[in-house]
């Protein structure tokens, strides 16, 4: 059984993404309850491991194995350094942070899995497919 390291990867993101837009709109009663994960660092932080950890892992294979190209990494540390500059921003301003960080995370793993899918095609020596 092999895993599909870019759809977990576009998965997480979009969790990631619903988990930021969506939360602090459903979730604003979640405090009387005695739960806070809204504006939690350690929560936020965890999250945002989890899913670098997942995007690297996802992009390493296709970059060792398949493309070799550098284009998919670029994207997704540009999507992380939002979501890292989101926790030391403004609140009116993160749900426009994590937009365009999901954009470039998704957008890396997309692109990860079309270069992929060409790559799966091609019969040159450095393929290691």
């Amino acid at each position: 059984m092999k895993i599909n390291w870019d759809a977990l990867g576009v998965g997480t993101s979009l969790a990631c993404a619903i988990h930021c837009a969506v939360l602090p709109l459903v979730f604003t009663t979640v405090p009387l309850f005695g739960i806070n994960i809204l504006h939690n660092r350690a929560f936020e932080w965890s999250m945002i491991g989890i899913a670098l950890i997942v995007g690297i892992q996802a992009l390493w294979h296709g970059f060792q194995r398949h493309h070799h190209s550098r284009i998919p990494v670029l994207l997704l540390l540009t999507g992380f350094v939002f979501l890292v500059v989101k926790e030391w921003t403004a609140d009116n301003v993160h749900l426009l942070l994590v937009v365009i960080a999901v954009c470039f995370i998704v957008s890396a793993h997309y692109i990860n899995f079309r270069l992929c899918r060409k790559a799966n095609h091609c019969h040159v020596g450095d393929c290691d497919h």
